[in-house]
């Protein structure tokens, strides 16, 4: 025994493998992209067989976006990769569905401009404001994201013609939530820009 005092060990900081389940489902996700639009486009929005294997590979896609999100905060699976790779895949998705739908003129072209715009606005604010912290996603948000979903998969499913007109209500409501919650998302960034400086 010399009496001297033992460093302090260093905390141990645990990393987080960028090969984890979340990411793989966001890889599956951007993989299911161009499955999903060749789905769209062999379907020319016509062929009913095509439309439901259009719709149920979008469906998928959708679901490993709630779900990697669970996984990587329910594990501590949260990496940089995922955090950039996630809104890629969510954006590349959703756009792609608009897109498709506007041009075998299901969706008004105003439409996806408007969805589109908001969402790849906020996505830079969040990049702009992201050394001050971080913009969560909202109640509204949530409620955006299953609008859109729900109104993108309704278009998508070769629904009879008295079930097809509920579609457009349903776009109708996810673009009021989506033009809604993008005014709140910027008034969340101003105060936060404006709180730390």
């Amino acid at each position: 025994m010399t009496g001297a005092a033992e460093p302090a060990s260093a905390p141990v900081v645990a990393r987080v493998s960028v090969l984890n389940a979340a990411n793989a489902l966001t890889l599956l996700r951007l993989v299911l992209v161009p499955v999903f639009a060749a789905s769209v486009v062999v379907s020319a929005m016509s062929h009913a067989g095509w439309r439901i294997a259009a719709c149920l590979i979008f469906a998928v896609a959708s679901v490993t976006d709630l779900v990697d999100g669970w996984i990587a905060r329910r594990f501590g699976m949260v990496t940089s990769v995922g955090k950039v790779a996630d809104p890629i895949a969510d954006k590349a998705l959703t756009g792609a569905a608009l897109l498709l739908l506007s041009w075998y003129d299901l969706l008004p072209w105003w439409v996806t401009v408007v969805i589109l715009a908001r969402e790849l606005g906020i996505t830079a604010l969040r990049f702009w404001v992201i050394r001050h912290g971080v913009i969560a996603a909202s109640r509204g948000g949530k409620i955006k994201t299953a609008l859109q979903i729900l109104a993108i998969a309704w278009y998508l499913w070769p629904m009879p013609a008295a079930l097809a007109a509920v579609g457009p209500w349903i776009m109708g409501a996810a673009v009021v939530v989506t033009v809604v919650t993008g005014f709140d998302y910027v008034a969340q960034a101003l105060r936060l820009r404006r709180r730390t400086g």
